[in-house]
C-alpha cells in the first residue's frame, strides 16, 4: 500500500510543479489540439519551396526544397507551447532546424532588426530578431520523433518557445529579413506585436509605446 501512495505523492508535486511554470493565464493541457485559421493546405512536393529573402546580406534570396530542406542539419530541442487561447503544452520535444542555423547558413544585413515568417494562404508572423535567433527557436519537422500530421503543420512549422503560438506559424514556406517592423495577419488584427507569453502579451490594446508600429 505504501509504494503506490508514494507515487501519488509524487504525481501530486509533479503536477503543482508544473503549473508553477506555467506563465500568466494559461492552463496545463494534456494532448494537442488542433487550432488554426482557414483549411489545412495540401502538400505538394514538386510545387514546395522555403525561401529566405528580404534583407540578407549578400542581397541574394536563398531556396530550398523539401527534399534539400529535408537534408539540413538536424537537431532537438525540449520546449513548451503556449497557446494564446490559454492552453500550454511543457518539455515537448522538437525536431528539426534550428533558426539559429538557418542565420548561419544565410545571414542577414546588418541592419537587419525584424523577419517576418510567411506560411500557405498568405499567413503572416512577425518577430523581434532577437526572439528568431532565440537557441529554443526551431522550424519543427518533428513532434516526439514522429513527423508532423498535417493539421499540426506538416512539413515545417515554426516553435518559438517564449512566444504565444500565434508567432510560430504553421505550414512555414519563407523568412523574410526587415531592416524595420511590420506587423503579421494578427498582429494586424488585435493580437500584441511582441506576443511574450511569461509578460501575458496577448492584445494590441496592452502594448506600451515602442512596442509595435501603428495599427
Amino acid at each position: 500500500m505504501g509504494q503506490p501512495e508514494q507515487h501519488t505523492g509524487e504525481n501530486v508535486r509533479n503536477v503543482r510543479s508544473s503549473r508553477d511554470r506555467l506563465p500568466p493565464g494559461q492552463r496545463l493541457q494534456r494532448g494537442w489540439p488542433v487550432t488554426h485559421y482557414g483549411p489545412v493546405p495540401r502538400y505538394r512536393a514538386e510545387r514546395w519551396e522555403f525561401r529566405i529573402f528580404g534583407a540578407t546580406a549578400d542581397g541574394e534570396k536563398h531556396c530550398w526544397t523539401h527534399e534539400e530542406f529535408s537534408r539540413l542539419p538536424y537537431q532537438t530541442v525540449v520546449a513548451d507551447l503556449h497557446c494564446v487561447t490559454k492552453f500550454s503544452m511543457l518539455d515537448v520535444e522538437w525536431g528539426g532546424v534550428p533558426a539559429s542555423t538557418l542565420l548561419r547558413m544565410v545571414p542577414p544585413a546588418e541592419n537587419v532588426t525584424h523577419v517576418m515568417v510567411w506560411a500557405e494562404y498568405g499567413y503572416s508572423a512577425n518577430l523581434r530578431l532577437a526572439d528568431f535567433a532565440d537557441e529554443k527557436t526551431i522550424f519543427a519537422t518533428h513532434r516526439s520523433g514522429e513527423l508532423l500530421t498535417a493539421e499540426h503543420g506538416f512539413p515545417v512549422r515554426l516553435v518559438v518557445p517564449h512566444l504565444y503560438a500565434w508567432k510560430g506559424p504553421k505550414w512555414v514556406r519563407g523568412v523574410e529579413y526587415m531592416t524595420a517592423d511590420r506587423r503579421g495577419f494578427w498582429e494586424e488584427r488585435g493580437y500584441h506585436n511582441l506576443g511574450e507569453a511569461g509578460r501575458e502579451q496577448r492584445y494590441s490594446y496592452q502594448e506600451e509605446p515602442g512596442e509595435g508600429p501603428e495599427l
